[in-house]
């Protein structure tokens, strides 16, 4: 790609970016002015202005630190770890507790209208969801792992996780009728709490359980920890989509679209028992294999045997096939309705898990701002990425309207929990007392959101340098 793509991508996740900070922040200042409070600055982003205008008495300012916006309104609670000390000097006049509630609910108010007008988006134009590759057929089971040694094998049904009944392998994203995060594979096995899950599997129609120990998979401190896993995938057609230069596959006469279906008669019900099959190559002799492979009407087999490449130097004997992945792909067209209670069934799922007694999931597996980014990017990049860029803004919309009502000082529910003290009491919280509470919490979320960036940060990086693409070159025949 050019750089000027790069940059465009990279404008564009800005621009998206800031359009779901200032709809939130509009709410608030739409809101303040209809109740005549103060506002002395409307602020994109955090910290020290990069840039700022004052028009009307209002001071509209671009922060340094890409994490939120505020308005600035000296009648309500202040945060001056995040706004600033404010610089009005003259005594102003207390405002209502309905005022203080009416303003810190517009800004939840107007991220929910903007997912609203988004799922209404993904519902005319719709999302591309792939038809494969979230089935509860297992297509693959890691030899040694904790679900094979369990009894599972490829072709297993599951039916049941952990007491739960599964209708797909990883949580929903709308493609399906039922949206509930518990309905998937993946998710059981996480928030399962044995040292066994059990696992009701179907098998060539006999149903029976299994109960795999899940492992965590060792990872370094600067990246986020593990969680549970049965090293498990689901089905997936093995269809080529690339055959690679000089390659056995190419020489084999292997095209794109060729699916293959069985390897030495043993039908397959994922590309993973191949690349499985070339690891296994790594440490063994290098053996023929008949792969059976059908091409429209035609079924055939083809012999090959794996050649080790010539670059990279430390390559394992390959095949040279490069399978194709979303390999039936259709556009989805998804109620608004359905969309948003999805999003806020997502959002209610990890919070119920955050908060779980000796559950695995904590703060550290959030994610912030940076891979809030990271995903916008990654979308962009794709095609048709835009219609994914459409549904990710609901879900974030939503999180963002529900995230922001929880009681908590900083966040507009705590202003709404204060006004709702102030109206009991009949007069305003200490203006100390409140100043303190802000400025704490102001700086635990400043530091958790930081905390945040780190995990988020160092797994783009991680990322990034294992899908860094390197030229797998074979050796032209002699």
């Amino acid at each position: 790609m050019t750089m000027l793509h790069y940059i465009l991508i990279a404008l564009e996740v800005v621009l998206i970016f800031n359009l779901i900070i200032g709809a939130h922040e509009l709410g608030h200042f739409l809101a303040a002015r209809w109740r005549g409070l103060k506002v002395e600055r409307f602020a994109i982003w955090f910290g020290k202005p990069i840039w700022k205008k004052k028009i009307g008495g209002v001071e509209y300012a671009l922060g340094t630190i890409p994490f939120g916006g505020y308005v600035s309104l000296p009648q309500m609670a202040t945060m001056e770890a995040i706004e600033g000390k404010s610089e009005t000097t003259e005594p102003l006049p207390n405002v209502s507790p309905l005022d203080k509630i009416i303003v810190a609910f517009a800004g939840p108010l107007f991220s929910f209208l903007l997912a609203v007008a988004f799922a209404v988006l993904v519902w005319q134009v719709g999302k591309p969801v792939s038809t494969e590759g979230n089935s509860t057929v297992l297509g693959w089971v890691a030899p040694d792992g904790p679900a094979w040694k369990a009894g599972l094998r490829p072709g297993d049904k599951i039916l049941e996780v952990d007491g739960h009944s599964v209708t797909q392998f990883s949580p929903a994203d709308g493609s399906h009728n039922s949206f509930r995060s518990d309905n998937s594979i993946k998710w059981c096995v996480i928030t399962s709490r044995g040292t066994n899950i059990p696992v009701k599997y179907e098998r060539d129609g006999h149903v029976a359980m299994a109960y795999p120990v899940p492992i965590h998979q060792p990872t370094p401190w600067y990246m986020r920890k593990s969680l549970r896993q049965i090293m498990i995938d689901s089905e997936a057609p093995a269809v080529v989509g690339e055959t690679l230069t000089n390659s056995p596959a190419a020489k084999a006469g292997l095209k794109p679209g060729d699916e293959v279906v069985a390897v030495n008669g043993e039908k397959i019900y994922s590309y993973d028992a191949l690349l499985q099959l070339e690891e296994d190559l790594t440490n063994g002799p290098i053996k023929p294999v008949t792969l059976s492979v059908h091409r429209g009407d035609r079924k055939f087999d083809v012999a090959l045997l794996a050649a080790k490449p010539v670059l990279p130097t430390n390559a394992p004997p390959s095949f040279g096939i490069a399978w194709q992945v979303d390999t039936n792909v259709s556009l989805f067209h998804q109620s608004p309705i359905d969309q948003i209670a999805a999003s806020a069934d997502t959002i209610f799922a990890t919070l119920g898990a955050l908060f779980e007694r000796h559950g695995e999931i904590g703060v550290q597996q959030l994610g912030g701002a940076v891979m809030i980014v990271r995903v916008y990017y990654n979308l962009f990049q794709d095609d048709d990425g835009w219609r994914r860029v459409l549904w990710f803004s609901v879900v974030l919309n939503v999180n963002l309207a529900l995230l922001n009502l929880l009681p908590l000082p900083v966040l507009d529910g705590g202003h709404i929990l204060l006004s709702l003290i102030e109206a009991v009491r009949r007069r305003p919280v200490s203006a100390r007392l409140l100043e303190k509470i802000q400025s704490g919490f102001a700086a635990l979320l400043i530091a958790f959101m930081l905390y945040i960036a780190f995990f988020d940060t160092s797994d783009w990086v991680h990322s990034a340098h294992a899908d860094r693409e390197v030229p797998v070159i074979f050796a032209p025949s002699k």
